[in-house]
């Protein structure tokens, strides 16, 4: 199937553009950007001329940060254009609830992707907590913002996140593997002064979970989630690449292709053959949720 990739950043070219020459599912057709191509892809600035010089490709993978996502995909949807979105899903809650709307009225597939419930160990670490009783889960996610956002001022702008940018994977995997679901019960999120997103938040959810995300980790990255149950403890580690259970280190057991992005293409073309919507926002609920219940700390200033 054609497809084309919206918004030629960092991740389309990191993860959306090698995943996408690499399955037999897809042809990379076009590409839409202001500043970014790929070498060899027919390339556009303007996202309605796409749109109608193109209508071969049927399924558009938009890649920009969310807040101007929405307007994307309302126009890619109403164009009766198949749509993928890279997490999170939408700048709001009513607006990931709009385009669900649209996309069953237009018939067309929309998926809400988490690549992090892709990584190796997840689908495993979910079938053994399946039949557990979950006592205590809790989650370490820090990481370097000048890392993995270098320069790149929209996290810290509202509708940018934040920290919740890197910690809304570790909730994507946390809401997938858990057996019952939790809820947030209160929050604190640290804002630097001159920024309008929160830099590190603390988490307390039901069912004696709790989340620490950091963004000033210097050193090394830290992407972790262990859970506390009858039958003894998992932990997952590397943003659930290795799974740890009861201290011995268990080996893949899935057999899908290696690597995240090429299992939400696959996804992705599961969903289009079956005409299906997945539309999940039980990770996006959570920061929602904790920008309203969280107390606010402010920290020192942040520059890049």
């Amino acid at each position: 199937m054609k497809i084309a990739i919206v918004g030629v950043g960092k991740i389309a070219l990191d993860q959306h553009v090698p995943a996408i020459k690499a399955s037999p599912d897809w042809e990379l057709a076009a590409t839409c950007s202001r500043h970014g191509s790929v070498e060899g892809v027919e390339a556009f600035t303007d996202f309605a001329q796409l749109l109608e010089a193109r209508p071969d490709i049927r399924v558009v993978s938009l890649c920009m940060p969310p807040v101007p996502r929405f307007d994307y995909a309302r126009a890619a949807i109403l164009a009766g254009r198949h749509v993928m979105l890279e997490k999170p899903p939408g700048a709001s809650l009513a607006e990931c609830h709009a385009l669900e709307s649209m996309a069953r009225a237009q018939g067309v597939s929309l998926f809400a992707t988490w690549h992090s419930r892709c990584a190796d160990q997840v689908p495993a670490a979910k079938a053994w907590l399946a039949d557990k009783r979950v006592t205590r889960a809790h989650i370490t996610w820090r990481e370097s913002v000048r890392k993995w956002h270098p320069g790149q001022d929209w996290v810290f702008e509202p509708g940018g996140m934040g920290v919740f940018d890197p910690g809304i994977n570790a909730l994507s995997i946390l809401t997938e593997i858990l057996p019952a679901p939790v809820h947030l019960t209160g929050a604190l999120l640290e804002f630097p002064e001159n920024r309008q997103t929160p830099i590190a938040a603390r988490l307390a959810f039901s069912g004696h979970t709790s989340a620490e995300f950091d963004w000033r980790e210097e050193t090394r990255d830290i992407w972790q989630i262990e859970v506390a149950t009858d039958a003894g403890t998992l932990t997952l580690q590397d943003g659930g690449a290795r799974m740890v259970l009861n201290a011995v280190q268990s080996s893949a057991t899935d057999a899908t292709p290696s690597g995240e992005y090429p299992r939400l293409y696959a996804q992705m073309a599961a969903l289009v053959q079956a005409g299906a919507i997945d539309m999940d926002l039980a990770p996006l609920v959570h920061v929602a949720d904790a920008f309203m219940l969280g107390q606010r700390k402010t920290v020192a200033p942040f520059v890049f």
